[in-house]
């Protein structure tokens, strides 16, 4: 990227229309152009909403208006521009990039193809589960977001679309900067479905309705994220998802890069049924502490009499001290109301 166009155009800003899946409807958004990344805001409360990387930015309808942009071949998400100093300085941007950088995408290929060529010279020595173990080890963060929300819009067709009233999910937005801190998990929170809590790839977890709007506090559901954090911690949940998408989905991820939509059709369902893996006491328990959040409420959802969670009512680190409030009354009520119609 030349010089003189970060010069001119990295502290530019515009508004915008985002859409964070096909089915979700367009927020109103604040574009922010920085030196290597689009920031798109919420314009009410300055809370970052994502971040796209410009050299992976695509226009998705060349020499039209509004222009439409998404960031990457793989994304759900899509940014409505009408803004023409904000169109110009992208075009310029992605020029320059394509003139003098190497290109994401020929580097990314490179090294599927490079690892493809192992896998093929190893053949007999691989066996299923070492090719879902070295694809997932090889998808790049970007295209693990792009397949979480595959899985998340698979998971919508038996749990609901997730609820998406603006001030709950901001809201919501602000409890996972409290509970995790910089770059948090982005949450959402379904309708229906038995499963309390999931987690996906590309950082994704989802909370169930029901660890909100009854509750009188939001110490319940952060206790779910974070023990949903570590999980996904503890074990890659693109691996799970791969070995559900099959082998030839799987060796079309390692060679191409894309992963077939397709391959994910019923894995919302699978995710529902299975029963969450089992989590050591003592990692756990030191999330919750450096996280501000009693353990306690999260022990006695899972065993009302205590005795499977025992170690984490014990050792719970704010037993004894009052834990910060996970909202103030009047986020944790915006939150309440999120699935409202």
């Amino acid at each position: 990227m030349r010089s003189t166009a970060l010069k001119k155009y990295q502290k530019l800003e515009s508004p915008g229309l985002w859409r964070e899946a096909p089915e979700l409807q367009r927020r109103e958004v604040v574009v922010a152009f920085g030196e290597a990344s689009l920031t798109l805001a919420d314009p009410r409360t300055e809370t970052a909403l994502s971040h796209w990387s410009l050299p992976a930015v695509e226009r998705l309808n060349p020499g039209e208006m509004p222009a439409l942009y998404a960031p990457g071949p793989d994304a759900l998400e899509t940014l409505e521009l009408d803004d023409t100093t904000m169109i110009a300085a992208l075009e310029t941007v992605r020029d320059a990039l394509a003139s003098e950088r190497p290109k994401p995408g020929r580097l990314r290929g490179s090294l599927f193809l490079i690892g493809t060529s192992l896998v093929l010279l190893l053949g007999m020595a691989f066996v299923p589960s070492a090719m879902v173990d070295h694809t997932a080890a090889m998808v790049p963060e970007a295209t693990r977001k792009a397949i979480g929300r595959m899985a998340l819009a698979d998971l919508s067709r038996v749990a609901g679309a997730p609820c998406a009233d603006p001030s709950g999910q901001a809201a919501l937005d602000r409890m996972a900067l409290r509970v995790f801190g910089p770059n948090p998990p982005q949450l959402y929170v379904l309708r229906d479905g038995a499963a309390k809590a999931l987690h996906l790839p590309g950082h994704i977890i989802t909370l169930h309705r029901s660890l909100i709007e009854p509750q009188e506090s939001g110490e319940l559901a952060a206790g779910f994220a974070l023990a949903e954090a570590q999980r996904a911690s503890t074990a890659d949940p693109m691996e799970p998802l791969l070995d559900h998408a099959g082998l030839r989905a799987t060796f079309g991820l390692l060679t191409t890069g894309r992963l077939d939509p397709g391959a994910v059709e019923g894995y919302g369902a699978e995710l529902l049924l299975a029963p969450p893996a089992p989590l050591a006491a003592e990692p756990l328990l030191a999330r919750f502490a450096e996280a501000g959040i009693p353990s306690s409420p999260y022990a006695r959802a899972l065993d009302p009499s205590g005795e499977a969670t025992l170690a984490l009512i014990e050792a719970d680190p704010f037993a004894r001290s009052p834990a910060k409030p996970v909202l103030p009354d009047g986020d944790w009520i915006s939150l309440q109301a999120i699935c409202a119609e």
